[in-house]
C-alpha cells in the first residue's frame, strides 16, 4: 500500500506506522491514524492508539487504508487516515472447524495458535488463542505475548446483525533504545547502556468488551450501532522512573443512513455521532536501577479524558460517472488532571481542552468502467495526544501547559482502474499542510526523558502509486511506490532555525515489490522486496541514515486430506543480510539508531480441520 511507513521500531516489537507523514516522530504508538478492529476503535479520546498488540495478525483476513485527512469522518485520531481491521469469522457451512499452527524462527522466535469457529443456526462464533515469544535480534529485546480473541455474531434475520467481541492481551518487551554512531560501529546488537543499567521495559495486560450492531429499519434506512469498554493495566520501566498506569475506556458509537433516489441522481446522507473516555490512574516511583523502585513518590495522579463528535457525510450520485462526497464534523474533547500527591505544596492539577470543526469535500468522475478519477480537500485535526500533555517538561507530574492542537487541511487527485482485466493500477498526488505540527526534544535537567512541543508548520507534498497484474489464478505481481517531499516551512527552536529542512525519518522513495507463483496447487513460491532511501536523522539535516533493499523470499506447500488441510512454509527476511537501520529518532544525544536484524529464517506448520 503506497503512502504508508511501517518502522521495524524495537526489534519488531512496537508497530510505528505513518500515513503520508502523520505520525512520523511519535516515540511509541501510533498518532494521527484511526485504527479500527471489527468496527472498535483501538485510539484513546485523544486520538492516540498506544500498540496494536491486541490483533494477531494470523487472525486477520482483511486490512483497509485510507489515505489523506478523514478528521470529518472519524475525528481527532484521523489527520492522516484510516486503518480498519477486520478478522476471520467462523466456518459458515458447519457447526465446528478448527485450526492450528506453530512458527519457529531465528533469535528464539516460536508462536503458536489454535482457534476454532462455526455456524449454528443463526449464531456465528471464532475463538482464538496464541501465545509467541523471543529474544530478539539485539541485546534486551526479549519479548512475550499471549492473545485470546472471540467474536460471536447473531444473524436473526436479514435485517439485523448483532456481534459481540471479547479480548483479552498480554503483552511484555525489554526495550533495548537506540545507539550513537560509535555504538552501532562497535556492536550493531548491543543494547544503550542505560536500557540494561535501568531494565527498561513495557508491559501490558489488557481486557476489552465490545459489541456492535446493525439494523435496517427500511428499505432504504440503517442504524448502526457499537459500545465497548477496554481495561489496561501497563507498567514501563525507563531510566528516570518506574511508571504505573490503569486504564479504564468505554466508548460508544451511533450512526443513521437515510438513501433516496430521484430518477438518475442518488443521495446517501449519513450522520452519526461518537463518544469516547478514559480515566487513567498514574504512579511514578523513582527507578533506582534494575527497574528497582524508590519509596518516594514522583508523580500520583488520575487523568480524565473523554470526547464528543458528532458528523454528517452526504454521497451524491449524478448518474452512473459521477459522484460528489461533503462531509462535516465536530470534536470536543475534555482532558482533566487531578494531583493527588501536591508534592512540596504545588498542586499541579489543570485541564486541557480542545475544539475543532472540520470538513471533507471530495468528487469522482468514471470514465469508463475500467478508470475513475478522483480529488478531494479535507481538513485534519491532531489534539495533543496522552502521551505528550502527560509528559510535563517542568515537574514530573501535570500537563505539558505548552501544547496546542495541530491542524493540517491537504488536497489529492487521482486516478484507478483496471487495464486488459488483469492490471489494476492506482496513481494519487497529494499535498498537506500542517500548523502547529509537533516535535520532540529534551531539557538539561532531565536528559534521558522525551518530551514534545508545537515546533511550527510543515508542508507534505507526495506521489502515490501502485500496480498489481494477475494474470492468472497462478500468479500475481504486486508493487507500490511512494514519492515523499516533507519539509518545515517554519520551525524555530532553543537550537536554531530549521525553516526548509526535511523532516526527519522520511525517505524520499519507498518501493515494495512482491511476487507468487503457485505449480500444480500445491507448491507456493514467492519474494518480496523492500526498498527505502536514505533519510536526515534529525532537523538539523546533518545526520543522515542510510537506505537500504531487503530481499525476502518464501516456500511453501499445501495438500489435503479427506478433512482437513495443511501447510508448511519456509520463509526468509533480509536473505542477503543487508546492514539497515529499521527507525531512526531525533534524539539530542545521537542516540538515533535502532539497527534492524540480519538474515532471518522462519518455519511455519499449519492444519485446519473441517474445512
Amino acid at each position: 500500500m503506497p503512502g504508508l511507513k511501517i518502522d521495524n521500531q524495537a526489534d519488531g516489537e512496537r508497530v510505528h506506522v505513518s500515513i503520508r507523514g502523520q505520525g512520523l516522530l511519535t516515540e511509541r504508538g501510533i498518532r494521527g491514524i484511526k485504527v479500527l478492529q471489527d468496527g472498535l476503535p483501538l485510539n484513546d479520546p485523544t486520538g492516540f492508539a498506544p500498540d496494536l498488540f491486541d490483533v494477531d495478525w494470523l487472525t486477520v483476513n482483511r486490512v483497509e487504508v485510507f489515505r489523506g485527512p478523514s478528521s470529518a469522518i472519524y475525528g481527532g485520531g484521523a489527520a492522516g487516515g484510516v486503518i480498519n481491521i477486520t478478522t476471520f469469522d467462523g466456518a459458515a457451512d458447519r457447526a465446528a472447524a478448527g485450526t492450528a499452527s506453530v512458527n519457529l524462527g531465528s533469535y528464539g522466535f516460536w508462536k503458536a495458535l489454535a482457534e476454532a469457529g462455526g455456524t449454528t443456526g443463526t449464531a456465528n462464533y471464532r475463538v482464538s488463542l496464541s501465545s509467541n515469544a523471543g529474544d530478539g535480534y539485539r541485546d534486551h529485546t526479549a519479548f512475550d505475548a499471549t492473545n485470546l480473541y472471540g467474536t460471536l455474531r447473531w444473524t436473526p434475520s436479514t435485517t439485523f446483525q448483532l456481534t459481540a467481541i471479547v479480548a483479552g492481551t498480554h503483552f511484555f518487551n525489554e526495550n533495548a533504545e537506540g545507539l550513537n554512531l560509535d555504538w552501532l560501529a562497535q556492536d550493531r546488537r548491543m543494547a544503550n547502556p542505560d536500557a540494561l543499567t535501568y531494565n527498561e521495559y513495557q508491559r501490558t495486560n489488557r481486557a476489552t468488551t465490545g459489541v456492535s450492531g446493525r439494523w435496517t429499519l427500511t428499505q432504504n434506512q440503517e442504524l448502526l450501532f457499537s459500545g465497548y469498554m477496554r481495561y489496561t493495566k501497563w507498567q514501563e520501566s525507563v531510566p528516570s522512573s518506574v511508571q504505573h498506569r490503569t486504564y479504564t475506556t468505554p466508548g460508544a458509537i451511533l450512526q443513521y443512513s437515510v438513501h433516496h433516489a430521484w430518477g438518475s441522481v442518488a443521495n446517501h446522507i449519513t450522520i452519526g455521532t461518537d463518544l469516547d473516555g478514559q480515566t487513567i490512574d498514574d504512579l511514578k516511583h523513582p527507578n533506582l536501577g534494575e527497574a528497582r523502585e524508590g519509596p518516594e513518590r514522583l508523580a500520583d495522579q488520575t487523568i480524565t479524558q473523554s470526547s464528543i463528535g458528532w458528523y454528517a457525510m452526504d454521497r451524491v450520485e449524478f448518474g452512473p460517472r459521477w459522484a460528489v462526497m461533503l462531509d462535516a464534523r465536530g470534536d470536543h474533547i475534555e482532558n482533566t488532571l487531578t494531583d493527588h500527591l501536591r508534592a512540596d505544596g504545588v498542586d499541579l492539577s489543570g485541564s486541557a481542552g480542545f475544539n475543532k470543526a472540520t470538513g471533507r469535500v471530495g468528487v469522482s468522475f468514471a470514465a469508463d468502467t475500467n478508470l475513475s478519477v478522483y480529488g478531494s480537500w479535507g481538513q485534519g485535526f491532531l489534539p495533543p495526544a496522552t502521551e505528550e500533555l502527560a509528559n510535563n517538561p517542568y515537574h514530573q507530574g501535570g500537563f505539558n501547559p505548552d501544547l496546542v492542537a495541530a491542524t493540517s487541511q491537504g488536497e489529492e487527485i487521482g486516478l484507478r482502474g483496471t487495464a486488459v482485466r488483469q492490471l489494476t493500477y492506482d496513481l494519487t498526488f497529494f499535498h498537506l499542510a500542517t500548523e502547529n505540527d509537533f516535535g520532540r526534544y529534551r531539557v538539561p535537567s532531565r536528559p534521558l526523558e522525551t518530551f514534545y512541543r508545537n515546533a511550527g508548520s510543515s508542508a507534505r507534498y507526495g506521489l502515490e502509486s501502485s500496480v498489481g497484474w494477475f494474470p492468472s489464478t497462478a500468479f500475481s505481481l504486486r508493487a507500490a511506490y511512494t514519492f515523499s517531499d516533507f519539509t518545515y516551512t517554519h520551525i524555530k527552536s532553543l537550537f536554531g532555525d530549521f525553516t526548509n529542512q526535511a523532516i526527519p525519518n522520511s525517505p524520499r522513495h519507498q518501493a515494495y515489490v512482491d511476487a507468487e507463483g503457485i505449480a500444480a496447487s500445491h507448491w507456493v513460491l514467492g519474494v518480496g522486496l523492500d526498498m527505502v532511501s536514505g533519510w536526515y536523522v534529525d532537523q538539523t539535516n546533518l545526520p543522515w541514515s542510510n537506505g537500504y533493499v531487503l530481499v525476502n523470499p518464501r516456500f511453501g506447500y499445501r495438500w489435503t486430506g479427506r478433512n482437513y488441510r495443511g501447510e508448511i512454509s519456509l520463509s526468509a527476511r533480509n536473505v542477503f543480510g543487508a546492514e539497515y537501520n529499521a527507525f531512526t529518532e531525533p534524539d539530542p544525544d545521537g542516540n538515533s539508531y535502532q539497527p534492524g536484524p540480519t538474515q532471518e529464517a522462519f518455519f511455519g506448520l499449519r492444519i485446519s480441520m473441517g474445512r
